[in-house]
């Protein structure tokens, strides 16, 4: 069984709204990123010596990191044909070319994270955040489906949704970006999202 390393509401959402919808057994640890603990009090260093989530631990003592790798791993065990495209396909070479843009995407709003950020530093960041949203803009307008990939709902557009619910604690206002808000929305509405926040204490 998958056991997922997670922090309610961190990019780890997407692995455990993946999860879901392939209806694979795994199971939840929580992650402390504060204090890089479990909530029984060890150390997730020694898990991932990184100190970020998700990470799921494959078997036992094998461990798995990174947005990149675990939602195409993931994808790869279901049944579900859009998430699992051929290896070495020009399709599976999409599905990655999308987690990679998810990761500019998530790079950019988790700066505004950062505490005691100073003016400048924070219109620069927000600069970054504004231009890499206008490129979501254009994809999604350009791809021709509501989603990041032609054949439907798949791994990117799980993480990206998590990443765009982010803007609200930012402050950060969507009203411009109508398309990657209907992405946001369509991914928080599906049960499978529902079901992972429900148990990440979210719902």
């Amino acid at each position: 069984m998958i056991k997922l390393y997670y922090t309610p509401g961190a990019c780890s959402l997407a692995s455990h709204i993946i999860l879901n919808e392939t209806r694979l057994p795994f199971g939840l640890e929580k992650v402390d990123l504060k204090t890089k603990t479990l909530e029984d009090g060890k150390d997730y260093l020694k898990i991932n010596p990184r100190g970020a989530v998700p990470a799921i631990e494959i078997s036992p003592g094998v461990v798995l990191t990174q947005n990149v790798a675990i939602l195409p791993y993931i994808g790869n065990l279901s049944d579900i044909a859009a998430f699992r495209p051929a290896e070495g396909s020009l399709d599976r070479s999409r599905m990655l070319e999308a987690l990679g843009f998810c990761e500019d995407v998530h790079s950019a709003f988790g700066m505004l994270f950062t505490p005691d950020l100073s003016d400048t530093t924070h219109a620069l960041c927000l600069k970054t955040v504004i231009r890499r949203l206008e490129q979501l803009e254009q994809l999604l307008e350009s791809n021709g489906t509501d989603y990041l990939l032609p054949a439907g709902f798949s791994q990117p557009d799980a993480l990206m949704a998590v990443i765009l619910s982010w803007a609200t604690p930012l402050e950060i206002d969507l009203t411009a970006y109508p398309k990657a808000r209907a992405l946001r929305n369509k991914v928080f509405n599906r049960p499978a999202t529902q079901a992972a926040l429900k148990a990440e204490g979210l719902a």
